[in-house]
């Protein structure tokens, strides 16, 4: 194997050689930083295995991925537009709108046509995905779990599957609708990949869906990053 300058190891894992969605944020670390990580990182597994307490290696990771993600990226605005709600949420209508990548099985959104993508193929075809236009599911409000597919290239999506709660979340939204903390949930959840080519999603997707979501009365979205 050809010899590898330790930059070229760091970004290897942001769809690289090494694809780890989990460390992919190493590409975000300078060299130093990435250095420092790895060797604290080794430092709290040998305590782990001393100790047996594992948290301080999962917070090591945490800290990690916040010092990378913290940086400023491409897309980052000083303001955003601030909408106040029309009434109390106990009395309004609220809609679901996530980017995980979620779909309802049998109603596959065939990504570049092709029907039962795998995850690994996702993943591997990430840069296709990042130059195309989303595509927007549709997820019934009372869909059972065991029908929800999800298949995003940007994220690894094994806690997605275990429990989509943690990125679609339907359960939590209808216990509070029956609690009446929501007035009203829209018949319809919606889910997109969100690693996609963001000026079409800006300047046509999205108007687009805006006008779909006030055709349907809803009158606020909860809007969930993946």
């Amino acid at each position: 194997m050809d010899s590898e300058a330790f930059s070229e190891f760091k970004n290897s894992f942001s769809y690289g050689s090494r694809t780890d969605l989990n460390f992919k944020f190493f590409k975000g670390l300078t060299d130093e930083e990435a250095a420092v990580f790895i060797q604290n990182v080794f430092t709290k597994v040998v305590d782990a295995m001393d100790n047996g307490n594992w948290q301080p290696v999962a917070e090591h990771v945490i800290a990690g991925q916040t010092l990378s993600y913290n940086k400023p990226g491409s897309f980052a605005y000083d303001d955003a537009p601030f909408t106040q709600l029309p009434k109390p949420l106990r009395q309004l209508k609220l809609g679901l709108l996530t980017s995980s990548g979620h779909f309802v099985d049998g109603d596959d959104p065939r990504p570049f046509g092709e029907e039962h993508m795998t995850q690994a193929e996702a993943i591997r075809r990430i840069s296709e995905f990042t130059r195309s236009e989303p595509t927007l599911s549709a997820i019934p409000i009372g869909v059972a779990a065991r029908q929800l597919r999800v298949r995003h290239g940007g994220y690894d999506i094994r806690g997605a599957t275990a429990d989509p709660n943690v990125v679609l979340p339907l359960d939590h939204l209808q216990t509070l609708a029956a609690e009446g903390v929501i007035g009203e949930l829209a018949e319809n959840a919606y889910s997109f990949v969100g690693a996609c080519a963001q000026t079409p999603l800006m300047k046509k997707s999205a108007p687009q869906w805006a006008e779909m979501i006030k055709q349907q009365g809803i009158e606020a979205m909860l809007l969930v990053p993946a």
